[in-house]
């Protein structure tokens, strides 16, 4: 819990189940995470709607969408305009926005209406250091237990890195799938990090039987994944 200006401001944690609730959204109601099992989720919050970043955003979103799904995952987007501001602004994206060669772009992942702000009040999209009245533009990653993995927030002045976005969602899955961890700056492909060894003979022993691992001491081992490798999983 954190205090600003005598607001409290509840935080869910990575490791949290991800809070519940029903809303109407533009593309009908939905139960959040329940009607979400079994997939990822990237949910996500923007200041306001006919707004010129929040646009640039969800043109981006809506465009990837397809490359999100292929990878079991679905967007769910929220501000708290009402649902006839969302379906105008919407519309407006649609019909007359063009910008970095994305035009006529339909959004189909369903915004949600969120007027009395009680979602991002949940999931502490509303930072009253940065603004009482609009959500900050909030990440949350729920695997398919519904559990958060993941949490990335920015200011409202600074738009997303959709690009990082994503490699953090197949990071995440791939350590799942593989029981490894990805170091710095890993695209699919890179050599991943294996498991801490907890000794050097332990080490010595796993390069003894994993001929593709490299041990660079005791504690930092990588081995080859490969592209392919991944796509199975």
């Amino acid at each position: 819990m954190e205090t600003f200006m005598e607001t409290t401001v509840s935080m869910p944690r990575i490791g949290d189940h991800a809070p519940e609730f029903k809303a109407i959204t533009t593309q009908g109601e939905i139960n959040f995470p329940k009607d979400y099992s079994g997939k990822w989720v990237i949910l996500f919050s923007h200041p306001a709607d006919f707004t010129p970043v929040c646009t640039s955003e969800f043109m981006t979103f809506a465009k990837m969408e397809p490359e999100f799904n292929a990878l079991n995952c679905q967007l769910v987007g929220l501000s708290i305009d009402g649902l006839y501001s969302h379906i105008a602004w919407l519309r407006t994206i649609k019909e007359k926005i063009e910008f970095k060669g994305m035009k006529n772009i339909e959004v189909n992942f369903p915004l949600i209406e969120d007027i009395t702000m009680n979602v991002a009040k949940k999931y502490g999209m509303i930072q009253p250091g940065e603004s009482s009245t609009k959500a900050v533009r909030a990440v949350f990653f729920i695997d398919p237990k519904g559990i958060i993995r993941a949490i990335i927030y920015y200011p409202l002045s600074m738009g997303r890195n959709f690009d990082e976005l994503k490699r953090a969602l197949i990071a995440m899955q791939t350590a799942d799938a593989f029981s490894i961890a990805t170091p710095a700056d890993w695209r699919p492909g890179d050599d991943v990090i294996v498991p801490t060894a907890g000794s050097c003979g332990v080490a010595k022993d796993r390069m003894d039987h994993q001929n593709d691992m490299t041990c660079y001491d005791w504690f930092f081992c990588t081995r080859p994944l490969s592209v392919d490798q991944i796509k199975t999983k």
